[in-house]
């Protein structure tokens, strides 16, 4: 039912269950009024629903608990409850809350500020494919912060982020070209990969762009069409 768009049934079958105790359903409750899918909008039975699955395991239950604390829908804004349930869904292999704990330690939320710790759950992350936290680590080997500084393995990281078209590490990945940061020295490169960053409205990406436009010749303006044209399918499947 659920998945026909047919809210009033799927809230038919679950509320039973999860009034009985099936995480699942909790769960699936808890996105319900999280959404307002069949029921009226609402954080706190969201958080409600949640916490019961949460507290049985679930995982998914588990980083959304989290995230209401981090953000303050449904419960009061708490970031140690939140780096606590991100930190549960995390070690369940949940991508989603492993980069989520990891800025919680980048940043100090909820938790000792620590780079290395940061750096730690970025990777499980990155490792599963995830493009946020596969930036995120990209920027800890740019910098030194966590990790020992590596303008190669910076530019490794901010390559798989950028060919799933996060756009952040395409202007990252377009930086290093135009640098020669870990790659070879490549203005056709950074071109194209500042191209795709602006493509999807990333204003630095333009500005270097429009910096970079009145070094090269028109020849590589027009390489770099070309291949960022090229990027563009392969990262979009076309």
């Amino acid at each position: 039912a659920y998945e026909r768009g047919d809210y009033a049934a799927a809230l038919a079958e679950w509320q039973p269950l999860a009034e009985a105790g099936d995480a699942e359903a909790q769960f699936n409750l808890g996105l319900m009024y999280d959404n307002g899918w069949g029921v009226p909008q609402d954080d706190t039975q969201a958080a409600i629903w949640y916490r019961k699955a949460a507290e049985q395991g679930h995982a998914g239950a588990q980083y959304n608990l989290g995230y209401t604390y981090r953000l303050g829908e449904g419960v009061p804004q708490d970031d140690a409850k939140a780096a606590i349930w991100y930190r549960r869904a995390a070690e369940q292999g949940i991508a989603e809350a492993q980069v989520s704990l990891g800025l919680m330690y980048y940043n100090g939320y909820g938790v000792p500020q620590d780079h290395a710790q940061a750096a730690i759950w970025y990777r499980k992350a990155a490792e599963q494919g995830d493009a946020k936290a596969q930036n995120n680590l990209g920027n800890g080997y740019y910098n030194g912060e966590g990790v020992p500084q590596d303008y190669a393995q910076a530019a490794i990281w901010y390559r798989k982020a950028a060919e799933q078209g996060h756009a952040n590490a395409q202007f990252n990945l377009g930086l290093m070209y135009y640098n020669g940061y870990g790659v070879p020295q490549d203005y056709t490169q950074a071109y194209a990969w500042f191209s795709l960053a602006v493509a999807v409205g990333n204003e630095q990406a333009k500005k270097a762009r429009d910096v970079l436009h009145a070094l090269i010749t028109p020849d590589q303006v027009a390489q770099a069409q070309a291949l960022s044209a090229q990027l563009h399918d392969r990262i979009t499947g076309n």
